[in-house]
């Protein structure tokens, strides 16, 4: 029998990657504040998103995520909001229309602000100082007053999380997304690459098939889907005081719900059985994710399903695997297959981003465009081998013209990284460099579904 969960059970458990703040009143004071502010999400988006989540688990629909590594007060801006969820749109619709399968988008936007660090303190010369842990914690600026965690942070990233969840609802309901408009959603530097010159291609084809459409009666005015687009906001519940003042009961249902964001995911460093973390969203309903690294074994797998998803509900858990170009190939195939015997209800997607981080000869810390690649190939190999749907892709993305991932078909070389790196924590891939994966992304879902109709075609002349 579990123990009795609540909001603040975690608080008796270890807890991993959290600041120390020095004013505790003033830490308590800034809880209690946001234990009284609205929800930025309400349960029944959230139990949507996690219906949608099922279709994905059950081989009918692919979940999109991607977005920000973190984001920032000092860059916070409706243009940058505006190209990241486009590049997004870009996205799903090469996946939905070159994959010929539905597609959930659940954006890394209004609330990833805090990240995990694999030091408590960093050094410069002879300052040693905090870490930067996001902004909803501390300042990036290396010196003692910015690297000072401040409670006040959170009020902030919450208001800047409602702003950009209204501009995001406004632009997923009020037209933005109608599909006639594909063509103006790119970005000007995209068009001049090969990634944009191939999204035309499939624009125009989109183009015939809508004026196909509409001559058979269907058009935006008679199929809002045309013109409307659900979207979810995500982040990892890492800064657990935030998270359980935004955790509330559902007046429908009488469960908890962090209201803070349409769905929450345990990081790598922080899926301790026996953690805050996993103790945390073991209570929440809503729809969760878990990151798999290289360290993940299957046995501890099964038990974290079990703690985080007892009823073995699908759409409720979404395993996103994080191990590395040159690891997945040996590594996922033994989870999958431990997850698939026990009858476990799981997403499967695949982060190729965090283990394929490495500094540059110039310094910067990059990630291969090519060794990206090679994970997401690996992912789709894994779960081919396996048997299971390979569901979904979770990028750290943004529309800006940036240079902070070399290669690609742009070619952004070591000596080009210093041209345009934006990020403050996290290498992330540009606009370009998303379309190319979303076409790569495509394809694998072809086969992957040609595959499928061929099993059925040789079973059906058994």
């Amino acid at each position: 029998m579990a123990e009795r969960w609540t909001p603040d059970s975690w608080r008796s458990r270890p807890v991993r990657q959290m600041p120390a703040y020095e004013d505790k009143a003033k830490l308590a004071d800034v809880e209690a504040r946001l234990s009284g502010y609205p929800p930025l999400v309400f349960a029944g988006e959230a139990r949507r998103l996690k219906a949608a989540l099922a279709r994905v688990a059950a081989g009918e629909a692919f979940l999109l995520q991607g977005g920000d590594c973190a984001e920032s007060f000092a860059e916070f801006h409706p243009n940058k909001i505006r190209d990241t969820f486009r590049v997004l749109l870009q996205m799903a619709v090469i996946l939905t229309f070159g994959g010929a399968t539905p597609v959930v988008k659940v954006g890394r936007m209004a609330g990833q602000f805090a990240k995990p660090r694999s030091a408590d303190t960093e050094t410069i010369g002879d300052l040693e100082l905090p870490s930067y842990r996001g902004d909803i914690i501390n300042g990036f600026e290396f010196e003692p007053a910015a690297r000072r965690p401040d409670p006040e942070r959170m009020v902030q990233s919450y208001n800047q999380s409602a702003a950009t969840l209204n501009l995001l609802r406004a632009f997923a309901q009020g037209g933005y997304a109608d599909l006639h408009k594909v063509h103006q959603w790119t970005l000007g530097f995209v068009e001049r690459s090969p990634a944009g010159e191939r999204y035309r291609e499939m624009a125009d084809r989109l183009d015939e098939t809508l004026s196909f459409m509409a001559a058979c009666g269907i058009t935006a005015e008679t199929t809002p889907q045309i013109r409307e687009t659900d979207f979810f906001t995500s982040h990892e519940a890492l800064l657990l005081p935030y998270e359980q003042a935004l955790t509330r009961i559902d007046s429908t249902t009488g469960d908890w719900y962090d209201v803070s964001a349409h769905m929450l995911w345990i990081g790598d460093r922080t899926r301790q059985l026996d953690g805050a973390h996993v103790e945390f969203l073991r209570g929440v309903k809503n729809p969760i994710g878990l990151k798999c690294g290289p360290s993940s074994n299957p046995d501890e797998l099964i038990r974290l399903i079990d703690i985080l998803n007892p009823q073995n509900e699908p759409g409720r858990l979404t395993l996103i695997a994080r191990m590395g170009s040159d690891k997945v190939d040996q590594l996922l195939a033994p989870l999958i297959r431990r997850v698939k015997a026990e009858g476990r209800a799981v997403v499967w997607s695949s982060d190729p981003m965090h283990g394929n981080t490495v500094k540059s000869a110039s310094g910067y810390k990059t990630r291969p465009f090519e060794r990206i690649l090679g994970e997401v190939r690996g992912f789709f190999a894994a779960c081919r081998s396996e048997g299971v749907h390979a569901g979904g892709v979770h990028f750290e993305l943004t529309g800006q013209d940036v240079t902070e991932c070399t290669g690609g078909a742009q070619a952004i070389t070591d000596h080009a990284l210093s041209d345009r790196y934006h990020t403050a924590c996290d290498p992330r891939l540009n606009a370009s460099q998303s379309l190319e994966l979303a076409f790569l992304v495509a394809e694998q879902l072809k086969e992957e579904r040609r595959q499928l109709e061929k099993a059925r075609r040789e079973q059906a002349a058994e």
